[in-house]
């Protein structure tokens, strides 16, 4: 069986020129990166403005094993499927970080015969996307160190530092430093600590943006620290915006590749869902729906995270309408849900199946709530039983779902076909009525509980005192009416990732609250999830290499 890097690296590409114009596109609203990537113009985006929209498609998952269970396989698979149909289809997806390339999840450019090309550029760097939000981030962490080096003029309280460096790497000793060690020309000793880039401010505000003057304006709303007399001091403040917004000109713009089949694939922004938004950016949504008839995107991990956020955080901000979602479940991860190890997960097992299949019927409910119909699709593995598949169909069925068994990954658009005319067939024939599950004027300990409660399952939220003490100061700035962007493991509904199938009544920790004044929402971080992963026992960087001609080896 061929490794998805094989199949990738054997693919006949086309000229992206090409791509682009079965959308469309000519080549002069293209800004080149080789033969097979390219960045959309702004002036395209301002000429397709006045088109009608296509119907958006969220993709979405359950709660994941470690090794996920082919969200972005499923999108990318999808797509292909309506290019079959003779639909004019685009997808638009997240940028991988290289931070789960070389931990344990691996690259994010789908699977098998329904992955994105170039494979390797996308995993590795892409256009540099990344870079400029990393080198945005520490510019006004530098210029902020720097400011109180040359006289703290706003006289800022070292000890009220919130704005954090970043790297786009898994980096776990880079949680907690001290900087400025040395002589009195190295700044002042305080503190410090670091984030993965995937849940920078910056990231988040580059991913809601509309353009440039929104992003500055974004930027410049950043609060980095606060006085001694507990005022903000913003990015504006120090002077940032300007230069900041310098490194991120070229990253603003959506990026453009192809599937395995060519299918046109805008791919944009990169926020993980379970410390971040966990979406791709507005622009390349907006900028796909003028474009196409059909445009299917994914949320990062489970529905209880990236959906959520997609629903309460992207969709509102950008009044955006989804039309359909597509519950992605694997028998694999039913059966880990109802409690079965994950080297046995191979074996047919239907009580396992009926114990963890609680967890699907939960994700079916919450998706329900935002009144958006609901295709819940079985990515397919070999090692599935006809009986564990026809009890999953069976559930949904029961649930008023629609149902479609996906093989993308085996067969590419084909195996996808009756997954799309699903989706078709529920467009037709099912209305959506999309609504936010809570109001802008409910207090921010009202919209975290009414996540923890309807979405979660929780029974009871609690907070630390530095948390409470933070939601006192954001509603006092007046940020009050901002949505909550929950950070927690993706692996339970509950904050502990032990917690399977479908825990209920549990108590919910908000243990730190911070503020994203420039993107707009409030970070609520529960349980033990961190904002800066580490690298497991044997990294996926291990089996990475490059051989003499160049070819890269071992990505997944």
């Amino acid at each position: 069986m061929k490794s998805d890097i094989e199949i990738a690296q054997e693919a006949v590409m086309l000229p992206i020129k090409d791509v682009a114009a079965s959308i469309g596109i000519a080549e002069d609203d293209l800004e080149l990166y080789g033969k097979y990537k390219a960045k959309l113009s702004d002036e395209l985006m301002e000429r397709v403005e006045s088109n009608p929209n296509g119907k958006l498609i969220l993709v979405t998952a359950i709660n994941p094993t470690p090794a996920g269970e082919g969200k972005t396989t499923t999108s990318v698979g999808l797509g292909q499927a309506f290019g079959k149909l003779g639909k004019k289809a685009i997808i638009a997806l997240r940028e991988p970080s290289l931070g789960p390339c070389f931990g344990i999840k691996g690259g994010a450019a789908g699977g098998g015969y329904a992955q994105v090309v170039p494979m390797e550029d996308l995993n590795l760097h892409f256009t540099g996307d990344f870079h400029a939000i990393t080198s945005a981030n520490n510019l006004l962490a530098a210029l902020l160190d720097n400011h109180i080096q040359q006289g703290n003029e706003l006289g800022i309280d070292p000890r009220q530092i919130v704005w954090k460096r970043c790297l786009d790497m898994n980096d776990r000793v880079l949680r907690n430093v001290v900087v400025g060690l040395g002589s009195k020309m190295d700044g002042m000793v305080r503190e410090d600590h670091f984030v993965i880039t995937v849940a920078s401010e910056i990231m988040a505000i580059l991913c809601l943006a509309d353009d440039m003057d929104d992003l500055k304006r974004r930027l410049g709303r950043i609060i980095v620290a606060y006085t001694f007399d507990g005022k903000p001091v913003t990015a504006a403040d120090l002077q940032a915006v300007g230069s900041m917004a310098a490194l991120l000109k070229d990253a603003l713009k959506p990026n453009l590749i192809q599937t395995l089949e060519h299918t046109p694939a805008i791919v944009h922004g990169g926020p993980f869902a379970n410390i971040a938004h966990g979406c791709n950016s507005v622009r390349a949504t907006k900028t796909a729906l003028k474009l196409a008839d059909y445009v299917i995107t994914e949320a990062g991990f489970g529905a209880d995270l990236g959906a959520e956020k997609f629903f309460d955080i992207k969709c509102r901000m950008a009044n955006l309408s989804p039309d359909a979602v597509v519950l992605v479940a694997t028998i694999r991860a039913l059966k880990y849900n109802g409690g079965v190890a994950k080297e046995d997960l191979a074996t047919e097992n239907l009580e396992a199946l009926k114990k963890g299949i609680v967890n699907l019927e939960k994700h079916i409910e919450n998706l329900q709530k935002y009144k958006v119909p609901v295709v819940v699709t079985l990515n397919s593995f070999v090692t599935d039983s006809k009986a564990e598949t026809d009890f999953v169909e069976q559930f949904c069925r029961e649930r008023g779902c629609e149902f479609a068994l996906s093989e993308v990954w085996e067969k590419g658009g084909e195996g996808g076909v009756a997954l799309a005319n699903k989706v078709l067939e529920t467009l037709e024939n099912k209305e959506s009525h999309f609504a936010p599950l809570y109001s802008d004027e409910l207090s921010l300990k009202e919209k975290i509980e009414t996540v923890a409660r309807e979405i979660y399952g929780a029974g009871e939220v609690t907070y630390s005192a530095a948390a409470e003490k933070e939601l006192k100061r954001i509603t006092d700035l007046g940020m009050g009416h901002f949505p909550v962007c929950m950070a927690k493991t993706q692996y339970s509904l509950s904050d502990d990732p032990k917690k399977l199938g479908r825990p209920e009544g549990f108590t919910l920790n908000v243990r730190e609250v911070y503020v994203s004044a420039g993107a707009g929402f409030i970070v609520a971080i529960n349980g033990s999830i961190m904002t800066m992963p580490g690298l497991p026992k044997k990294p996926a960087a291990y089996g990475i290499d490059v051989n003499e001609n160049g070819a890269i080896t071992g990505l997944f």
